[in-house]
């Protein structure tokens, strides 16, 4: 004999609706996405966001989980990359093509979850201080690894390096919220690479 149900399914699906607070964070910011613009585009009452998700930052911490398991998931790709050369010309091309993704907002949720963003939203500029800050720490993680096998000359900073391939991706991340295209950005990418030290 089978067990009764105790309470009522669930009437959605969590993950689409995660999916779709997502594009709402990432195209109105924290801070300008207002509980009833999220819970219409997720289809869901406030009551059932809350069972699901918790409250507005739990669901926004969720969302940027999703987000970094997803959109920009070329990280991992790029920190797997054979040479440091690599490594940065994969995570400055991933990032154009995901502030470029046809049918996604523009720019990078990352960047402009939180650029300006009053008391309420503090907790979300923190979070993303912190994720943009564990990105670089890969990145510099790595680009050690590259001075300690010799594929980056000795007197080489991975800090700075890491600094400076992050501060390039944000950058063309803002630039990419503001109009430029696909194309435009990958001339940057290319031109940022330039000036990389010889092995």
């Amino acid at each position: 004999m089978e067990k009764a149900q105790i309470g009522r399914p669930r009437e959605f699906d969590a993950e689409q609706a995660l999916q779709k607070a997502v594009v709402v964070f990432w195209e109105q910011g924290y801070e300008g996405a207002s509980l009833a613009a999220l819970t219409e585009a997720m289809g869901i009452s406030r009551k059932s966001m809350y069972a699901a998700f918790g409250n507005k930052e739990e669901l926004f911490r969720k969302a940027l989980q999703r987000y970094s398991e997803g959109t920009v998931s070329y990280i991992v790709d790029a920190l797997e990359a054979t040479t440091a050369r690599e490594v940065a010309e994969v995570f400055l091309t991933g990032s154009v093509r995901a502030n470029t993704r046809p049918g996604c907002p523009a720019g990078c949720l990352g960047v402009q979850g939180a650029l300006a963003v009053g008391e309420t939203g503090r907790v979300a500029r923190d979070v993303l201080t912190e994720w943009r800050a564990g990105g670089q720490e890969h990145l510099r993680d790595r680009f050690q690894r590259a001075v300690e096998e010799g594929d980056l000359p000795a007197g080489s900073d991975p800090d700075l390096i890491a600094r400076y391939v992050m501060t390039i991706a944000n950058g063309m991340a803002v630039q990419a919220a503001g109009g430029a295209t696909r194309e435009e950005l990958l001339r940057v990418a290319g031109a940022a690479l330039l000036n990389w030290p010889p092995a």
